[in-house]
């Protein structure tokens, strides 16, 4: 006979109170939950679930917000530089071709990548060769250009230069304790402004004696530089004028007008030398943007058999250019410390040794990158590398050279 044992029912759950219920109600309404329906696109009015509206793409954060906070955005967008960018810098430097390895291997989360890098390194390195250049006076620019008496139109404007020389050559001989040789090369130099201007008269008034093609017409003043066509004629508005047949009128001028100006800077490069390189450095960043891609072309001609990507050897290209970058920081860097030793040798000496190795590891570190990516042999790869680097040396003459006509130009 079992006896039957009837157990206590389970104790009930404390029942909530009535102003704790009413508050967490109050809440559920008050404040909705990130992705509640409640939320919606300011954009398009879709329903928002995160950051980023899923129909139209528009983020939620928007610019009426605190500047400090647009500004982190800002920097963070342009530049991105967190912890990785000094993996990123030491093996750039120190391990020819490694950082190109990774990248097409897929290991890509740890390193800055590579547009971004060369961004980064190319705006430092720019910035630093301009802050760089010593300020050039116009006395110490060894250009072939002539002074004011060369420049003298009339022979009053020759009187003038020449007097005006001479007036400033005698003021400095006045300087008190000058030595017997100071005193002998200001008083050749007097000597010699004088000649000018007496070869100068002569060549006004040969100048006046033949005929002219306008009535009236002045000697034209003697140029600094003049810009020949390819007849061989000096380019001149008005007497001869650049005229291309299949351009309209308006074109032509236009043409004539920059002519124009790159005359006028040309005769005030003497004047001005800074300017004229504070023009080239402008464009200068460009130029290498734009060879960048031609570069990659020659890596892709050279080793077409290699059946690679086109972006794999533009990615060898930012690579490169920007370690190229990277060693101009260490050896402008180093060249300062030069400067700051001075006379100390035993600081000077071993920087000039860094300096000069930091010069034989550039043209080094190029060849190893280029037998490390394509794994060649080192017979190949030193043709390849020789002839890669004379053509595009070649290329680069001829956009530095673009480069310098169009500071002419927009300077």
């Amino acid at each position: 006979m079992s006896a039957n044992i009837e157990l206590p029912p389970p104790p009930l759950p404390p029942s909530p109170s009535p102003l704790s219920a009413q508050a967490t109600a109050d809440a559920e309404f008050t404040a909705p939950l990130p992705d509640s329906p409640l939320r919606t696109c300011p954009n398009c009015g879709a329903p928002a679930h995160g950051p980023y509206c899923y129909a139209c793409g528009q983020s939620e954060k928007g610019m009426i917000r605190h500047l400090s906070e647009v500004m982190s955005d800002l920097a963070d967008i342009v530049f991105n530089v967190d912890s990785r960018i000094f993996r990123s810098l030491w093996d750039l430097y120190f391990r020819p071709g490694y950082l190109t390895t990774e990248y097409v291997a897929g290991r890509r989360a740890r390193y800055v990548t590579p547009f971004r890098l060369f961004f980064f390194l190319s705006i430092i390195a720019f910035f630093s060769m301009q802050m760089a250049l010593p300020e050039i006076k116009p006395d110490e620019l060894k250009f072939a250009v002539q002074d004011d008496i060369e420049a003298a139109a009339t022979a009053e404007e020759v009187t003038k230069a020449v007097a005006a020389t001479v007036a400033e050559l005698h003021v400095a001989l006045e300087v008190p304790a000058l030595s017997a040789k100071a005193r002998t090369r200001l008083e050749e130099k007097i000597e010699r402004a004088r000649k000018r201007g007496v070869d100068r008269l002569a060549e006004l008034e040969s100048a006046a004696k033949m005929p002219a093609s306008e009535p009236g017409a002045t000697p034209a003043k003697k140029r600094a530089a003049t810009i020949n066509l390819f007849g061989g004629q000096p380019w001149d508005a008005q007497s001869n004028p650049v005229h291309i047949t299949w351009l309209s009128d308006g074109l032509n001028a236009r043409l004539n007008h920059t002519l124009a100006h790159m005359q006028e800077n040309l005769d005030n490069v003497n004047k001005d030398p800074g300017r004229l390189l504070a023009g080239f450095f402008s464009v200068l960043p460009q130029t290498l943007f734009v060879l960048m891609p031609l570069f990659a072309v020659l890596l892709k001609v050279f080793y077409l058999f290699k059946r690679r990507l086109y972006m794999e050897h533009l990615l060898v290209a930012l690579h490169s250019h920007a370690f190229i970058f990277m060693s101009v920081l260490v050896i402008l860097g180093l060249g300062l410390l030069g400067d700051l030793a001075g006379a100390r040798v035993w600081l000077s000496q071993p920087l000039g040794w860094l300096t000069a190795m930091a010069w034989i590891w550039l043209f080094l570190y190029l060849f190893l990158m280029q037998k490390r990516v394509y794994r060649q042999g080192w017979t190949m790869t030193f043709i390849k590398y020789g002839m890669i680097g004379i053509s595009y040396s070649v290329i680069l003459s001829f956009a530095l050279a673009f480069a310098g006509l169009i500071s002419l130009a927009v300077t």
